[in-house]
């Protein structure tokens, strides 16, 4: 079946197409839409980390170090690198008793583009604190601490921390620790690969996690807070917030993207992996999935509308194309 998602026009002309995969599990894990291959094996990139927070959690790091809902919330971000989220970072660093050179993560260019500007403006070099994922390695290092572990090499595969890690990265996904493959991610920690569907599935079991369970404070933490999972201006940011606590959405590098969503009549899943790594074609696609299960109120999905066929202008800011993003989802309902 063809994969076929979205197509750029520059004018009238085709410019470029790209493939993409979904796939959609009810509350019982079973699969009940899809497009393209549902099976694709992936590597969810940051898509993941509610599933390594979970990790740290069962370490007792949260209570041992009085983490709070905003720190968890971090712990699951790709954030923009803004004051609030670097500030924060420092302080979950001390209350871990660790401190910035302990961090395994480098620094680099900040996702958002007002950071960038204020950075260049000010001849800011960044450091290993800012990093997208350093909520995710301050997290990493209090799990270390929490269970007596040396901090240095934490991010290595051969760390008991990371061991730890795999061990529950599998269970969430619902999958035995060998099936799930492992490389190492652009942050330096490793990083998970299994089934397009599995990671449906993990997102499926943040939203339906019963309260009071490690899962549900991850679900809490990331839609009380989604300005630290992302930032301002960003697509998960305003994702969570255009849903009110309704729906928990991460992002991956390279075009990953997990969504949980709470109903009345029933818990989903869903994850969409765009082959070519286009972030702009996943948030569109994103918001074309959620239309089409019909996710929430239009005016929720309104929110987004920014998103879902993107105008393309150059430098002059005169319109030359549109991306049109448009197939169906196949139902594997009886």
């Amino acid at each position: 079946m063809s994969a076929l998602a979205a197509t750029l026009y520059r004018g009238e002309i085709v410019e470029n197409t790209h493939a993409a995969h979904v796939a959609v599990v009810d509350a019982h894990g079973r699969l009940v839409h899809s497009f393209g291959d549902p099976q694709r094996i992936t590597l969810p990139r940051s898509a993941a980390k509610p599933a390594q927070a979970l990790a740290v959690i069962e370490t007792g790091a949260l209570e041992r170090f009085g983490f709070t809902e905003e720190d968890l919330a971090l712990m699951c971000a790709s954030h923009s690198s803004e004051p609030r989220h670097i500030e924060r970072v420092r302080a979950m660093l001390a209350k871990a008793q660790a401190s910035e050179s302990d961090l395994r993560c480098g620094g680099h260019p900040p996702i958002s583009d007002a950071v960038q500007r204020d950075w260049i403006k000010r001849g800011f070099t960044p450091t290993a604190v800012c990093s997208n994922c350093s909520g995710k390695h301050a997290g990493m290092l209090a799990g270390a601490r929490a269970l007596g572990l040396a901090l240095a090499d934490y991010h290595l595969p051969g760390h008991p921390l990371q061991a730890h890690v795999r061990r529950t990265m599998a269970r969430a996904a619902g999958l035995p620790d060998d099936a799930v493959q492992w490389a190492i991610d652009g942050c330096n920690l490793p990083t998970p690969a299994f089934p397009l569907a599995h990671l449906a599935r993990l997102f499926m079991t943040v939203a339906d996690a019963p309260q009071d369970t490690p899962l549900a404070r991850i679900h809490r933490a990331m839609t009380a807070h989604p300005e630290l999972v992302a930032g301002e201006g960003r697509f998960c940011t305003l994702l969570m917030q255009a849903f009110d606590g309704t729906l928990v959405g991460k992002t991956g590098a390279d075009a990953c993207y997990a969504i949980g969503v709470r109903r009345e009549h029933g818990t989903l899943g869903i994850a969409i992996k765009v082959e070519d790594g286009n972030t702009a074609v996943l948030n569109a696609v994103v918001v074309h999935v959620l239309e089409q299960l019909g996710i929430g109120t239009q005016q929720q999905r309104d929110a987004l509308a920014a998103f879902r066929q993107p105008v393309v202008r150059n430098t002059m800011g005169v319109p030359t194309g549109q991306l049109d993003v448009r197939f169906t989802l196949h139902s594997h309902q009886a």
